[in-house]
């Protein structure tokens, strides 16, 4: 029986992890929204319902597929790893990071489909728009937030179990401090557009949304650079990529 824990991922592998944890990822987000819409009329509550679901999904997620890929789950996660990872050789890089991007947002797609099919719900472009003004600017400050945290436990040699409990802790209360309750990732952000559920956006409010996560990317970069500005390596996980090196010191 072949160990699969000390076999170093082949690109092939990560890149399934990356699509099978995205898209998990979307459709524990907009399956847990239907369901809160239909147990309950409170928004509040459906809010509440979908957050929570939302958090303990994601620490689960990363647990599981952390050693794998990495379980960035997110372009922009994946995209600040290659950049900080530059001058430490690590983070994902030229066709890794070509696979992953592409299998991050079909994942997440696949993931509102699967959510859509398990509740009856018809596969539909959304109707909802969310974009204004602070929502625009509540999605920086989510990304920022999301990414400088991921960056910085990841620099200073966090165990994974640690940065799973973080990431979800983060989103759950970013579902409630923000306006735009926290996308905070563009891949779930195109997921999102094939459902018009509770948890939907409309395709012109999910441009502003990138952007917005963009912009939200290049900061914590920035921050991380200036916080955080030598990596160091995993105690618990290899949290390998293959991109020719052995192994590396942020997800």
């Amino acid at each position: 029986m072949t160990d699969l824990d000390s076999a170093p991922p082949t690109l092939w592998r990560s890149a399934l992890a990356e699509l099978l944890g995205t898209g998990l990822l979307v459709t524990v987000v907009i399956g847990s929204g239907i369901a809160a819409q239909r147990l309950s009329t409170d928004t509040g509550l459906q809010l509440l319902e979908n957050a929570i679901a939302t958090a303990l999904g994601l620490g689960v997620l990363i647990l599981l597929l952390s050693p794998v890929s990495g379980a960035h789950f997110n372009p922009v996660v994946s995209l600040a790893d290659a950049l900080l990872g530059r001058r430490a050789g690590g983070g994902p890089r030229g066709r890794a990071l070509g696979v992953y991007l592409p299998a991050q947002v079909v994942g997440g797609i696949g993931g509102a489909v699967l959510a859509n099919a398990m509740f009856a719900t018809p596969t539909a472009i959304s109707t909802t728009h969310r974009a204004t003004p602070a929502t625009f600017l509540a999605e920086i400050v989510a990304t920022a937030g999301l990414v400088l945290l991921i960056a910085g436990l990841t620099r200073t040699g966090r165990p994974v179990p640690v940065i799973a409990a973080a990431v979800g802790a983060y989103i759950g209360a970013a579902y409630w401090f923000t306006s735009s309750t926290a996308f905070a990732n563009p891949a779930v952000t195109i997921g999102r557009i094939f459902t018009d559920t509770f948890a939907g956006i409309a395709p012109a409010s999910a441009l502003w949304f990138l952007a917005a996560q963009a912009v939200g990317a290049g900061i914590a970069i920035a921050l991380t650079v200036l916080l955080f500005p030598r990596a160091r390596r995993l105690a618990t996980t290899p949290a390998a990529l293959p991109t020719g090196r052995s192994s590396r010191s942020s997800r």
